[in-house]
This record gives structure tokens, sequence and C-alpha cells, in this order.
């Protein structure tokens, strides 16, 4: 493709887009590399509205690309936002058994987190979480010092500058929609125009699915928005808190269950909660649209998962309606806390890939067509692992496309 605007597009400047943009242009000296980006700016929607945490491993199957890639994600993340002057902190978490029936969970997740490397963990008892927690309550926890909070907005900004240093772009308000895909390369229409460009990288978000879709792949996942709601604690109740206070979670479910997690200005945020979102990029009740809405509850996948976990479901649904029920929620870990020490905050979205049999896609899952590579489920920790997971879809690159892997 001779008249090409660039010989990589990459489809998305969430944190995982730019990423993946700054390993190829920095690894492949001369390489045109253009990142295309629906938004005014980068990183507006899952890498800019989630928690800010930088997570341990301690979560994730051993073996799998999540362990693997959350431990070496976190020290790399901690190095580069040292080496960037962004701000993180390494200030570390509890995570919290307040029912005899949590212990079997909680030995399960020390177990794991021992396998997959991660440093210093410690199973502590009751005077030791009140050491660093005092107003915390619970039977037994593991302490993570590994566990921190950055700035990820500042992270996506800092792997922008450095594409654009290393000869990339950003072009904003580039929302993509039809592709064609032929022997000359990959043609994409876009809300600023048609971007031609030899290959492209599919790191759309929540519309990844939709991209693979319109770019000739099955349809084989769907994605399914889920809003995740907070509460702030209000100035007088931040003391509360010294760093992040987590429950055991529940295996069955992918989300971590509502909990405590101090932001580097010193502000506290409480939640989420996990509901289905009536827009891909829904973070409120009023947020709707037809099309995404239908695209999710009638997708058998999600009837199937909802079928097996509808009481959870609906329990998340009560929480978002009523304050009482969420505050509930947060005193099984807190039980002094009261419902006038907390302020609604915030939401994010998160792009939760679901199999048919209604199975939600665990680790990350990265797929190969003609010309394309798709990143079709990055969840948490997308961000924390945002620079090995970008390494690794330019090695899958260079050994697909240009005969080489980055740096060589």
């Amino acid at each position: 493709m001779a008249d090409a605007d660039a010989d990589v597009a990459v489809i998305g400047a969430g944190i995982l887009g730019l990423s993946t943009a700054m390993a190829l242009a920095e690894g492949h000296a001369g390489l045109r590399v253009l990142a295309l980006e629906q938004e005014s700016g980068v990183g507006r929607h899952q890498s800019g509205n989630n928690s800010g945490v930088i997570h341990s491993g301690l979560y994730y199957r051993p073996g799998s690309e999540k362990a693997r890639m959350a431990v070496e994600g976190a020290e790399r993340m901690y190095a580069f936002c040292a080496e960037h002057g962004i701000g993180a902190e390494r200030c570390g978490k509890v995570v919290v058994a307040t029912h005899e029936r949590e212990l079997d969970r909680l030995a399960e997740l020390r177990r794991r987190g021992e396998a997959n490397g991660v440093p210093d963990l410690r199973e502590i008892g009751p005077d030791e979480l009140r050491a660093l927690e005092p107003h915390a309550a619970g039977i037994r926890a593991l302490h993570v010092p590994s566990t921190g909070i950055a700035d990820y907005p500042g992270v996506c900004n800092a792997y922008r500058s450095q594409l654009e240093a290393a000869g990339g772009a950003v072009r904003l308000r580039s929302r993509v929609g039809p592709i064609r895909v032929d022997e000359d390369g990959v043609a994409l229409q876009t809300s600023s125009g048609i971007v031609r460009a030899r290959y492209a990288v599919n790191c759309a978000g929540l519309q990844a699915d939709r991209v693979a879709q319109r770019a000739g792949a099955r349809r084989d996942v769907r994605i399914v928005p889920f809003r995740g709601e907070y509460y702030d604690l209000t100035e007088s109740a931040r003391g509360l808190v010294r760093n992040l206070i987590y429950p055991v979670p529940d295996p069955a479910f992918p989300f971590l269950g509502v909990h405590f997690t101090r932001r580097l200005d010193g502000s506290v945020e409480a939640g989420p909660n996990a509901v289905l979102a009536l827009r891909r990029e829904g973070y409120r009740w009023r947020d709707v649209s037809l099309t995404d809405a239908w695209d999710a509850v009638s997708y058998v996948g999600f009837l199937r998962l909802a079928q097996r976990h509808w009481r959870t479901g609906l329990g998340e649904v009560w929480r978002s309606a009523s304050k009482r029920a969420f505050v509930a929620a947060l005193q099984r870990l807190m039980p002094t806390l009261q419902g006038s020490q907390l302020v609604r905050g915030g939401a994010g979205v998160r792009a939760q890939a679901l199999e048919r049999d209604g199975s939600l896609v665990d680790d990350f899952q990265i797929v190969e067509t003609e010309r394309l590579i798709h990143v079709l489920n990055a969840p948490s920790p997308g961000a924390t692992a945002s620079l090995p997971i970008g390494e690794r879809i330019a090695k899958m690159a260079g050994r697909s496309w240009f005969g080489a892997q980055p740096g060589g």
C-alpha cells in the first residue's frame, strides 16, 4: 500500500493501545505507527476511570498470563512512574476475612499469591490487622505490601509522549467504523476520514468485539459492559482508611466485591458494585443505548450467565439503587462506618468478554486475523500489566508482519 497513512494503525488510545503503539514505534526504527482514538483525549474510558490500583498478582490462576504479567507489570509500572515523575505509591493492602467460611478462600488466595511470586505476602491476625487498618474488622487477613496506587491518566499521557518521541502519532476524534482488509492492507473508515495502513491492532476495549467483526473476524466472544459505581468518603472520614482494604472475593464471580481504596490525593473511594451498563460507555443509569442494551441481553452467553448468577445480579442492582444496602456491604469490613460519611462518587465501565456458554473469559485473549491483531479481553490487571502486554503484542506483530522481534 504505497499511499498508506501508517505502517500500523492502533485502534484505541487507552492504556493498552498506547503501550502497544509505543512498543511498536520504539522497537522498530522508522515504523510509522498511528493510534486512533474516538474521544478528544487519551485514556478516557477504562484507563481513566478505574480505581488506580497497581495489582500484585494475588488473585490470578497460577500459570495464567494474568498472573505472570501482573507480577512483572507491577514492578515495571512502579519503575516507569518513578522514571517519568508520575505519582505512584507502594502502599500495600489487606484482604480481610470477616467470617470463618471465608478462611479456606483466604488460604487459597495466599497459595495463589505465593505460587505467582507475589513478594512479602503474609497472613495476619486481628491484632496486626488493627495495627495496619485500625477501623477494619476481621478474623484473619492477608497483608499484600506490593499492591499500590498510581496516576493512570498520567501514565497514558507519558505513553503518548514516548510514542510521539519515537516518531508515532495519536489522532483524536477518530472513531473507527467500516473496515476493509485486502492484500494491500487495511482501510479504516473513521469519523476524521479514511486511514490506510499496512496492518492494524485492535485495542478498542469496550468496542473490541465489534471492531473485530467489522474486520471479518468471527465474533466468538461478546463484550458485555458492567458498570462499577463508587461512593467517596467525606473529607472528615478519610482517616478511617489508611491504604487499601478488600474483602475475600467470591471465586464464582469475576468482581472483587466492594472495598476501600485510598487515592494519591488522600481521598478514599468505596466500591464498586457491578451492574449491567445499558450503554457500552454508560457511566450512569440514564446513559442508554437500545442497540448496546439489546446486544447484551439478547446474547445467549449473557442469558446463561444471568441464569446462574441472577441472585448476585439483583443484589448488585439493589446496592446501586439503595445507599443503605451499599453501606451495609461496606460495614462488613468497617462496622463503624456511617452512611453520612459517604457521598456519591464516580463510576467506571468494565469490558467483560463472555463466551456463548455464559462463562467469563478469565485470561487475556489476543487473536490474529489477516493483517490484524485483536485484543478481545484485557481486564484487570490490564493497566498494571500494560507494559508487558504492549510488548507481547509488538512481538506478535514483529513475527507475523515484519519477520523480526522489536529491536531486531
